[in-house]
């Protein structure tokens, strides 16, 4: 998959590289690394895979991604929200930035304080997706085979307390579903799991699982987004499949530590807009269930503001313990 998606985004700056952002100050002046929180193969990993080369040639240097999964990504963000405020560190966040505020009472880093927003990158929706073997064809029967069950099927996520483990959690709550909650270190891990048989249901990732659902080695029941997607045009929303109101949305930014020269940020930023702006770039999005988006850092800023504070609402409202 990794090498897939390196291969294409090469292919793609060769049709249409973007203008480098220039470098006369001398920043980079070497390579950037980019920390991903989660294990290979998830959809915050396919981001970086993609945006990771395309914004090195804007910039003129190497951007390294650089994997470091646990703890439903807090590890690797601490990572970040630590490391030296030079610009040389950055972390490919997504909406467990907002999602682990409300869920933990003590984090190591603040999501508002301690990052320095560059740009958002992009959007999915997610798709619950189960094994072939399942007796259940669609969501409704899927829903009649968990009341059936009680406390006998699973569901997994990237990890506890992030965004994925809360939405999966509000639509087992929604559906009256009682499920086992298995966390794992990032989707990939969580597909390979599903893809082998060890859990009943995930709610993937677009980007991860749609692979999987267009060879038929996952069945599709619905997407989350309040539309279908373009590329599986067949597959329904969970709210026309059977929970009305349903909806949710996985985000992706850039954030550097607190601190970091707004030279450097603003230098990011240019480099990510210049990036998505490219034709070949963001069809390489679109074929992976990826919608881009550029922000201002400032508007980043705002809208994980907004998405922490919708975020501890959810967890208030569901009256899921803080851990």
């Amino acid at each position: 998959m990794r090498d897939r998606i390196v291969f294409a985004v090469l292919a793609a700056v060769c049709v249409a590289p973007p203008q480098r952002a220039g470098a006369a100050d001398g920043y980079p002046a070497r390579p950037i690394r980019l920390v991903v929180p989660f294990a290979p193969g998830g959809g915050t990993d396919i981001n970086a895979r993609i945006i990771a080369p395309v914004i090195g040639d804007a910039l003129g240097q190497t951007v390294v991604v650089d994997n470091r999964p646990g703890a439903g990504s807090i590890l690797g963000t601490e990572i970040v929200a630590k490391a030296a405020p030079d610009g040389y560190t950055i972390l490919l966040g997504s909406s467990s930035l907002a999602v682990n505020f409300a869920v933990y009472r003590k984090l190591p880093y603040d999501a508002r304080r301690d990052f320095a927003p560059i740009s958002m990158v992009s959007d999915q929706p997610n798709v619950m997706v189960v094994h072939p073997s399942s007796p259940a064809k669609n969501l409704k029967e899927f829903i009649s085979l968990v009341h059936a069950q009680p406390g006998k099927l699973t569901y997994g996520t990237p990890g506890h307390g992030t965004a994925t483990h809360l939405a999966t959690f509000l639509l087992m709550s929604k559906i009256k579903g009682d499920l086992v909650h298995v966390p794992y270190k990032g989707t990939g891990p969580a597909l390979v799991a599903l893809l082998s048989g060890e859990i009943s249901v995930y709610l993937s990732t677009f980007a991860s699982a749609l692979p999987h659902v267009k060879a038929a080695r996952l069945r599709a029941f619905g997407v989350t987004s309040a539309r279908r997607a373009e590329t599986l045009p067949e597959v329904p929303t969970i709210a026309e499949a059977g929970v009305p109101g349903y909806e949710h949305a996985t985000w992706y930014g850039l954030v550097a530590p607190a601190g970091t020269p707004r030279l450097a940020i603003d230098r990011l930023n240019k480099a990510v807009v210049a990036s998505l702006k490219s034709p070949g770039v963001r069809q390489l999005y679109a074929s992976q269930g990826l919608n881009p988006v550029t922000t201002t850092p400032a508007e980043f800023a705002k809208h994980i503001d907004f998405q922490t504070k919708r975020w501890v609402g959810v967890v208030r409202a569901a009256k899921i313990p803080r851990q």
